[in-house]
Parts: C-alpha cells; structure tokens; sequence
C-alpha cells in the first residue's frame, strides 16, 4: 500500500474524494487531510507520503509552493494537481515541477483512476532493492506503530510493513509504556531505542506527541511485571540526563485490545499533574474512577462535551451544579469517589485541550486539580471543576465567535439533516467560502466538515438508544445518505460501529 495525502481548503471535497475513489483498488490508502499547505507539511513531516494530491489556489501557502517544500523532503513524491481554474501560467509552473497531472474541478473520475493508475506504475519502479536508512525506517516505525495503536492501520498493510521494518508483535498480550521529558525529549527515545534494539517483542517509537512509546509483547499478563520493572530501570539511568522523566504504563491486555493499553498510559501521564513526587506511575495502581456507591452518569465528560465545543459556558456551569446537587443527595456517598471522579474530568478536559495546542492551559488545568485534590469539602470541589470547565470552554477559541461563526454554528444545529457546505453557507452570510472555513476552524478548533460529522454523530447516538429504528434510517435522518460515510464517521468518533454501540445500550 502506498500513503495518500489530499490537500484542499474545501473539506467536503477532500473528504468526497476519500469516500468516492476505491483507493485499495490502486493499491493505495489516503493517510490524512489538509485544508492548506502549513498543514501538509506539518503531516508531512510526521509521516511518510508516496502521493500528494493538492489544489493549487488555498490560503496561507498555495499547491504549488508545497509541492517544492514537500519535495525537499521527499523527493520521490508522486503530485497530482487539482484546480479550478485552467490557466496557462499555472499549468506551466506545475508541469515544471514534475506532477503527474493537472486536473481541473469538477474531477472527471476517469481521468482520475487513469492517472493514479500511472501514479502507482512509477511507485513501483522505484521500489528496487534500495536499502532504507535509518531516518527513513525510524520514520516509518514512527507512522506505521502508531496508527497501529489507534487502529488507523488495514490488517494487510500491517502485515506488510511488520515485514519490512521487523516488528515483532505477535505475542498474545501486550502493555504499552510512554515516557515523557517536556524540556529534553530527544534523549528519552534513543535510550529507549538503543536499550531494547536486541530484546524479542519489545518496539520503541515516537508518537504525534514527541512521547517516546515502548509496547511490550507478553505471553501472560503476568508478565507485565517484567515491562514495569525494565521501564523503571531506564527512567532511572534518563534521570542524569533529562529532568522530569515522567514515566507510565497501561494494562496488560490482548493484543487486538493493545490500543486501550495506549490510551490508560498517556490517561496515567495526567496523574503528573497531581503526582509531582513520583516519576513512575501504573494506570492499574491508580484509584478506580467508578464504584457502585458513586451516582452513574455524573461529572461524565462525554456528557459536557457538547456544551464545551460550543462554548455553552451557562449551561455547562449550571450541568456541573445539578450534578453536585445529586452528589450531595446520595446516600452512602464515599466523599472520595466523588474526588476521583473530578480529578478524572479534568484530566479529560485537560487531555482535549491538549488536542488544540492550546498548552498555554495547562498552568490551569494543574491548579484546579491541586484544588480537587487538597479539597476538604465538596463545595471546594465544586468550585475547582467550574474553574476547569471554563477553562476548557475557552481552549476552543483564542477569541470570542464571531456574529457569523455563531449564525453558522445554529445553523449546523438546525439544518445538520440537510446537505451543508461551505459554499451555500458562504453565500447564504454573504462571505467567501474559503474565508469561512478559515474562520470556523480558528475559532472553533474544527473544520467545518468535522463539526458536523460530530454533531450528526451525536444525534445519531441519542436515536440508536430507539431499538425501533434500524440504523440506515438513522443514518439518512441525520444526513448521511451513504451508509458507508456514517459507519466511517461514527466508528471515527465512538470507536465502535452503530451496530456494535446499540448492541450495549
């Protein structure tokens, strides 16, 4: 499988070329998206890339400027080039940098397959016998474990680079570690690498994060023990050299569940913040978030979301206050797991937050769980929870939404059923539609195609919990009228299928 990468400031059209084109058919697979060429080149740098397809006229750094930035990097890159417009001028300057094509908006698909087609043939001939170097090969174990890990990776092409690059992850269990060093990163991953380099079933890479990550092949979950002890000996010999060695480790789990070890280790980094004393930190040690004295359904982030993406801040605080008031009704009530269920909230806030880059957070994210932490009472909990709440609230936005960003988002809310794009929004508010989609993702920390997926998904969510409607009409009363899309979609956003979500309601 070679690596695809669409840019295009339309995401509905990057997005409709992904779902319209059989990319395995090609033997291809699109990685990932962009809406201009800072992204690309962002993505570009965390993953290897065998063909871009690009428009050419996109704000921020046009196609053609990327194409010369992609290929310092990548000088065997395949370019397909999309436009709008069929200009001499940019014709000619593509042409100059060696792309397959130029195809002009709306893609005629059978020139597109042709071209891909031809795309591919080149590829092929490039893969001789020539050895890989240690950056290419680092990158590529970099890319190719952790989409493995967040199950964005096809059983064959698995199969594929495990070959190629000699991972060996075929033991029956496995645990996951991922160790952290905010000021000197570097150092972590080349101990790591070169301490288990000759050990059998043990793989040090590099996630999106800079974290260094090692996954553990174990016969038995026993064996973890092993994991744990090796880990604790590395941070050790790394505390001379780096500060703050900050160490964790997940469960022992089968391995088709070792993504979920992944998860519990960078879930256990947060315990940092309220854990400044301890260098190492087992998320199976950790106090349970659940217990069958705690009320279900509260100070449940799944819950606030909805009111944080869309800066809600009054229905939010006044969620948080019912919620206590419940607490505080409860009989029994272990104070203490009303404790652990804040400090597990904010840790979640804080963890979306840090999907924005919004670090400048995190500061206060820490005092409101030293707050929870040192409370004695619930109000003193309380206080500390709206703090954060607020908080994340305004990690989605670096500024208030505009009039027309907030026209828009009522409108998605309203209309989400309906075919929705930039450009009838754009000119419905009489703004350019490539504007408003740099608008919306500025302040609103998505793009306009993932805000509605999200919310479509929602809905769909609340609808499957009515075992009497099966899921394709589901999926068309939310607006999905390809039941393929909606799968896609809903597993990108619950992890599991409709079919399988259902199954546990």
């Amino acid at each position: 499988m070679y690596n695809v990468l669409i840019v295009d400031d339309e995401p509905f059209i990057s997005e409709g070329l992904g779902d319209a084109v059989d990319w395995s058919a090609f033997g291809l697979e699109v990685v990932g998206t962009a809406e201009n060429g800072r992204q690309a080149l962002e993505l570009l740098r965390k993953a290897p890339v065998d063909l871009l397809i690009t428009d050419i006229s996109m704000p921020e750094m046009d196609g053609l400027e990327l194409i010369r930035r992609a290929r310092e990097r990548l000088p065997r890159l395949k370019v397909v080039v999309l436009s709008g417009y069929n200009e001499f001028d940019y014709l000619k300057q593509a042409m100059k940098l060696g792309i397959e094509n130029y195809l002009l908006k709306p893609v005629n698909f059978e020139e597109l397959h042709a071209t891909l087609d031809g795309a591919v043939d080149k590829l092929n001939a490039l893969q001789d016998d020539r050895p890989l170097g240690d950056d290419e090969i680092g990158i590529l174990r970099d890319h190719v474990m952790y989409r493995y890990l967040t199950g964005r990776i096809s059983p064959p092409e698995w199969a594929e680079r495990t070959a190629l690059l000699r991972i060996d992850l075929t033991k029956p269990y496995a645990a996951v570690a991922v160790m952290r060093a905010p000021d000197h990163p570097g150092p972590l991953y080349a101990a790591a690498e070169e301490r288990f380099r000759e050990t059998p079933a043990v793989v040090a890479f590099r996630d999106l994060e800079e974290d260094t990550v090692v996954v553990f092949g174990l016969d038995d979950p026993a064996d973890k023990a092993v994991a744990v002890a090796a880990m604790e000996r590395l941070a050790a010999v790394l505390a001379g050299h780096a500060s703050a060695v900050r160490v964790s480790i997940g469960g022992a789990l089968p391995l088709a569940d070792v993504g979920a070890s992944y998860e519990q280790a960078r879930k256990a980094q947060q315990y940092f913040l309220v854990l400044p004393d301890r260098s190492f930190v087992d998320y199976d040690a950790l106090p349970a978030g659940e217990d069958a004295a705690f009320p279900s359904g509260l100070l449940n982030w799944d819950d606030y979301a909805k009111w944080v993406v869309s800066r809600e801040r009054e229905a939010l605080a006044d969620r948080i206050a019912s919620d206590f008031q419940t607490i505080r009704a409860a009989e029994g009530l272990n104070p203490t797991r009303a404790k652990t269920a804040a400090i597990e909230l904010v840790i979640r806030m804080k963890m979306e937050a840090d999907k924005l880059n919004r670090g400048d957070r995190g500061e206060g994210f820490k005092e409101a769980l030293e707050r929870i932490t040192g409370a004695g009472t619930l109000e003193e909990i309380e206080q500390a929870v709206q703090a954060a709440a607020l908080l994340s609230v305004e990690s989605y936005s670096g500024e208030d939404l505009s009039p027309v960003i907030r026209q828009v988002l009522r409108h998605i809310e309203a209309h989400y059923a309906e075919a929705l794009t930039l450009k009838s929004l754009g000119e419905q508010y009489n703004i350019h539609p490539n504007y408003l989609g740099h608008l919306f993702h500025k302040q609103t920390g998505d793009t306009f195609a993932d805000r509605i997926n999200k919310f479509r998904i929602d809905k769909a969510k609340e609808l499957l919990k009515d075992s009497r409607l099966k899921v394709n009409e589901i999926a068309r009363q939310v607006g999905y009228l390809e039941i393929g899309y909606f799968y896609k979609q809903f597993k990108k956003h619950v992890g599991i299928s409709p079919s399988e979500y259902k199954g546990l309601l």
